[in-house]
């Protein structure tokens, strides 16, 4: 069951998705009921205790330790003895990024052993014994490799207490250098009025978290401009209809940040900016 949270589960339920799920699993369709989840912490327990859940998948990785189901959501599933895949645990590429923030990265530099940031992440989250499985999208035959070489020899407990706590401190620098706590799971997309969220708010992330402030305003109207997709996305094209607000799963008030975006951006100078784009990339 994809995406439950407390309203989704009540509405799936009252169509009787509980005597499908016995049914698919009694002639053999499946063979293990799960359902994933980005909501409530108070909600995901309630939902676990609602059916006889094989497993379940979460996001997790050292950002979001109290957000969505968190910790207490992981040790309480896997007290049921559900099974537990964990998604994001790079939250969306981010604590994988290569360069790291200059902040992050001194502190990295601490570490008596290095590795790399993807690594440090995935361990992070392998170091917790109730986690069975972890989902990392990988985009080349490198960041495979890297991941099958971490994957082969990081266990529960693996990390020493002097790492837990460097990359606490990691955790902690990034929540006070990020502005938004998008993810970039796009389920806000489509958005009604045209709006490239995610990439709104990535933008704005790197604009505060590197303060490259020329570079990050020529790439937001090279990405929202429509110069290369032909679509323009603007945040200034909100209409506050609210229906990110309904889908977001982190709960962030889209449109008031999409505000902050359009002063940090759409200020003098955009014009400008768009017109050197486009004569740059011009067919």
């Amino acid at each position: 069951m994809h995406s439950l949270n407390g309203a989704t589960w009540d509405q799936v339920a009252a169509l009787g998705v509980a005597d499908f799920l016995d049914r698919a699993q009694a002639d053999g369709r499946i063979i293990n009921a799960g359902f994933s989840f980005h909501g409530l912490r108070a909600d995901f327990k309630r939902i676990v205790d609602a059916y006889p859940w094989k497993f379940c998948q979460i996001q997790y990785n050292y950002l979001d330790e109290e957000n969505q189901a968190g910790t207490e959501g992981l040790k309480y599933a896997a007290a049921k003895n559900l099974g537990v895949i964990v998604m994001e645990p790079l939250r969306g590429g981010a604590l994988a990024a290569s360069p790291q923030p200059p902040a992050v990265e001194s502190l990295w530099q601490e570490a008596e052993r290095q590795r790399t940031p993807a690594e440090w992440a995935l361990r992070w989250v392998w170091n917790h014994p109730e986690v069975s499985v972890i989902l990392s999208g990988m985009n080349d035959e490198a960041q495979l490799k890297e991941n099958l070489k971490t994957a082969a020899d990081a266990r529960p407990g693996s990390l020493t207490g002097e790492e837990v706590a460097l990359i606490a401190r990691v955790g902690k620098k990034y929540r006070e250098i990020m502005k938004v706590g998008c993810t970039g799971c796009g389920y806000c997309q489509p958005c009604p009025s045209g709006v490239n969220i995610p990439e709104c708010f990535a933008t704005l992330n790197a604009l505060h978290t590197f303060g490259q402030k020329q570079q990050a305003a020529f790439l937001y109207v090279l990405r929202m401009g429509g110069i290369l997709t032909g679509q323009p996305g603007y945040a200034s094209q909100c209409s506050h209809c609210m229906d990110c607000v309904q889908k977001c799963p982190q709960d962030l008030d889209v449109p008031s940040l999409l505000e902050l975006v359009v002063r940090e951006f759409e200020g003098a100078g955009m014009k400008e900016r768009e017109a050197t784009a486009r004569s740059l990339f011009a067919h």
